[in-house]
């Protein structure tokens, strides 16, 4: 699987992480069954898997508060990304 990965331009090209790098190897572990590599991996990936349920389940059937819960994952996710990208570049390495 890991053969039909895309390659990350950012990394490439400006040899450091972006902020999305890590996603396609969480999701692939995550298929894999091994749920805490794929969080170690990318932390924000299982608030993304809700978020696109809640904006999918939406998109069938509006339920009350959905515009509420949607920002708040949309935010959380946002907060979750920024800050595994920041410690990934800045701290940890």
């Amino acid at each position: 699987m890991e053969e039909y990965m895309l390659p990350c331009l950012n990394k490439k090209l400006f040899g450091i992480d972006c902020m999305g790098c890590g996603l396609q190897r969480s999701i692939a572990l995550i298929f894999e069954g091994e749920f805490a590599a794929a969080f170690q991996m990318y932390p924000a990936v299982y608030t993304l898997i809700i978020l696109f349920g809640a904006v999918a389940f939406n998109a069938f059937h509006n339920f009350k508060y959905a515009n509420k819960i949607i920002t708040i994952l949309a935010i959380l996710n946002g907060v979750i990304i920024v800050g595994n990208f920041v410690a990934k570049t800045f701290i940890i390495n």
